[in-house]
This record gives C-alpha cells, structure tokens and sequence, in this order.
C-alpha cells in the first residue's frame, strides 16, 4: 500500500534559514528516485539542487517559483510504496486520490538519509510496512465519499493541510482563505474546492449593519510617507545585513593603519612570473604574508565565546577574502590557507573567484572562515574601516598601490605606495599585538626578503 511522504526543505548551511525557489526540476506526477534533485533554490549564499530523499511518485508541490520557503517547510509530496498502487492513482475519483494525499507523513517510509553532501536527515529511515500478498490497497469509491458526513476541522499541525487538489489551495491563497479554518467534508476531513467556495460566498455575506453610534471625532490626518522605492532584503543583500547588523551589535572594533612602500613586492612578482609556470596573483602573494603574520600573532585567529566566556585560538587558517558579484557581495573561504605556497593559494584564489562569479560556490565555500583579506583597492580607494566578518577576529584591508612621493634611502623618490588597515576585535588583543601584526604585514610588503624567515 503506497504512502505519501513529505519532504521537507532541509538545512542548507550554517546561518541560513530560509531559501527562494528557482526553478523546479520535477512536475507533479513525475516519477523521482532516490536521492535525484528536485528543485533547484537560491539561499543567500548560493544556488542549490536539493535532491529528494524519497523514491516514488511525486504528488504535490509547495510553492511556486520565485517563492521564498523557510527551512523546516514542505517542499513536496511523494508517493512511496507498492508500484502497483501508483498507476492506479490517475484513474481513481477525486476522492480516492484525496484519501491517499492525507496520508502525508515526514516520519515514515525509506529514504537515503543523504539531503544534502554533508548534511543529513535528522531521524533513522523506519520501516515500511509488510503487505500480505493478494491484500490489495483499499479503495475509496465517489459514493462512499460522497456519503461521508461532514466532519469537523481536526487539529492539524505544522504541515500542509490535506486538499482535493492544488488547484483549490491556490483558489484559497490568491482568496486570503486559510485554510486551517475550515472544516472539510471530503473524507478524514479533506477540503474540496465547494467548501472552499461555499467559505468565500460566506466572507462576501454582508453582516447586518449595527445600530449607527454617533459619528465620531474625525482622527488627525497623519503626515504623508515619505515617496520613494521600497527594496526587500532578502537573498544576499538580507543575509549580508544580518550579519553585519550582529557583527555591530557584538564586535568592539578597533582599526589600525599604515602606509607601506610596496615597489619590492611588485618587482618580485614581476620576477616570479617571468620563470614559466602558472601566475602568482598578488592577493595570493598577500595571502602568504597574512598567513605567516598570523602565526606569530595568533591572537587573531580565533572567536569568542560569550556563553563560556571565553576565546578560542584556532589552530587552522581558514581565509576568506570578499568577493564582490553581481549577486551582491559574498566571503569564499580558502581552506588551510597556512599550508598553502604562493602558486597553491593563487589557483584556489582563481577558483573561487570564478565560482563566486557564476553563482555557484557551495554553502561548504562560503563558512567556516578564520580571518579575512578584503582587498578594497579594486574599487580604486586608498583606505577603509571594514566590519568584522562574525565571528571572525579581524579584518585586514588593502588599498590601492599607486605611484607617491616617498622617501626611499635618504631621497624623495616616486614609489607604488599602498594603505594597510587592520580592524580587530578588541576582547582578543590590545592595540600591541594589533600593531605588531600590521607592522609585520608592513614589512614583509616593504621588504619580501623577511619572509624567506618563515619558509
């Protein structure tokens, strides 16, 4: 006997709680396998296929594209169980299909346990029930339906209430009718489309007009709002300020910053490039130095910890470096970044970068980061105090490099001058260590020769 599972839209990474619709890869009625995606949806992190844990027919679809769905919704229906049953389905009445479609249940029924690589199903698959052989699934006919006596409305729970059809729960939605409040006289207290429609005619009733009160004292007029364009924040722009709005309220930040002749350190790229061999890029060459850096000031990388009071150094690097799209602006992180050479972290840094690009780095690239190089030079500005990527510690910026006035060994000469700035939470460290950093990363720019200590 078939069962009709719900699948639920699953957690899709750490911080995200809610996930619009793209575009869906399967039609109701369609069959699906076992671990086959379904739906493809945009967090606000990046685009998704999730793939459905269930094998069977599908049944039911929540939510049309372009609808937002928070984590925990139902995302779809579908039908599990004796093959047989399932193409029978399309040829019984509406009521027979009705009675299978409440059946909807999130705990039964086998599935993979495999919602997304890296994320699983939160219980243990049960097991399916045995049916006899020549037991054949029981049938609801039109009559018996018809004949069942109007029930009242159960108490239902989080779940989708069960409906003849799709087309009277959008009758419902585009009406304003909730459907919770009505009392179903299909079978098992399923809503047809007549109680829906006798709701309506029932809602457009005119109530007797009261007594008339005394006309009362006309209220102020209040003041016109403001005209202009309301934008919703939702995708990346809503989860960017979710985040920043948290780092705000929690981070007591400070920032550091100094000037750094960086003519070395573009001359010695140009000389690593001219050997043959894949391209160093400069903010893999920024890279190494905050690596290094960061091992002598470990201050900054780590987290806090409020609930235990305390900080947590961490032993991995885990970089981000911001990465501004036409998605909005998005944090890849490049893993162990402290065990990476120059020619290592320029082809991660390249990867990303095209990943971020196109939309599709994965929820695993975008968290978990440790400390952050923001290269705002790009935009063509010398400086800036950033806001620390929480729960990170600190932030370092870089300007532009243009050609200065500088003094280079007793003389004024014009030299590719660039900014540095550090921004860092004041519970981990004090502006010692924060100076200390940012002179090393100073020196190490200025003179690259004080690397080759570290290799």
């Amino acid at each position: 006997m078939a069962q009709v599972l719900e699948f639920k839209l699953p957690d899709l990474g750490e911080g995200l709680t809610e996930a619009e619709i793209v575009r869906w890869l399967v039609q109701v009625g369609d069959v699906v396998a076992i671990d086959q995606p379904v739906v493809e949806v945009e967090t606000a992190k990046a685009m998704v296929e999730v793939p459905c844990p269930y094998g069977g027919v599908v049944t039911a679809r929540f939510g049309e594209e372009g609808t937002e769905l928070p984590v925990g919704s139902p995302l779809l229906t579908v039908a599990v169980g004796a093959p047989s049953s399932v193409p029978a389905a399309s040829s019984l009445s509406g009521a027979t299909s009705a009675s299978s479609a409440s059946s909807v249940s999130s705990d039964d029924g086998e599935s993979s346990g495999n919602v997304l690589v890296g994320y699983g199903t939160s219980a243990a698959p049960a097991r399916r029930r045995r049916v006899r052989p020549g037991q054949a699934a029981p049938v609801v006919t039109a009559t018996a339906a018809a004949a069942a006596p109007r029930v009242a409305a159960p108490e239902r729970s989080d779940g989708p209430v069960p409906v003849i059809s799709p087309l009277v729960r959008r009758l419902a939605r585009e009406n304003g009718l909730d459907l919770r409040a009505l009392a179903g006289s299909g079978p098992d207290g399923l809503i047809l489309r007549s109680d829906v429609e006798q709701a309506l005619r029932t809602a457009l009733t005119p109530a007797p007009a009261p007594a008339m009160p005394p006309a009362p004292t006309p209220a102020p007029t209040p003041a016109a709002a403001p005209r202009g364009t309301r934008i919703p924040l939702r995708g990346v722009r809503g989860a960017v300020a979710d985040k920043l709005s948290r780092s705000r309220r929690e981070i007591p930040d400070a920032t550091c910053w100094v000037d750094a002749d960086a003519t070395a350190l573009m001359h010695a790229r140009v000389a690593m490039n001219a050997t043959g061999g894949p391209k160093i890029s400069l903010i893999a060459l920024l890279a190494r130095i905050c690596t290094a850096a960061l091992a002598r000031f470990p201050e900054l990388n780590s987290t806090v910890d409020m609930d235990a009071r305390e900080v947590v150094r961490l032993d991995q690097v885990h970089l981000g470096f911001a990465a501004q799209t036409e998605r909005g602006l998005v944090v890849p992180v490049v893993r162990d970044a402290h065990d990476r050479d120059a020619e290592s972290l320029s082809a991660e840094f390249a990867r990303l970068t095209e990943a971020a690009r196109t939309g599709t780095l994965t929820p695993g690239e975008l968290t978990g980061g440790t400390f952050t190089l923001n290269n705002y030079g790009v935009f063509g500005v010398d400086g800036s105090t950033p806001i620390i990527n929480h729960p990170e510690a600190a932030m370092l910026g870089v300007g532009r490099i243009i050609p200065k006035p500088w003094v280079h060994e007793g003389e004024l000469a014009v030299r590719q001058v660039v900014q540095l700035s550090l921004t860092f939470d004041h519970r981990v460290c004090d502006g010692g260590t924060a100076g200390g950093f940012l002179r090393y990363v100073a020196d190490c720019v200025e003179q690259p020769a004080v690397l080759l200590r570290t290799l």
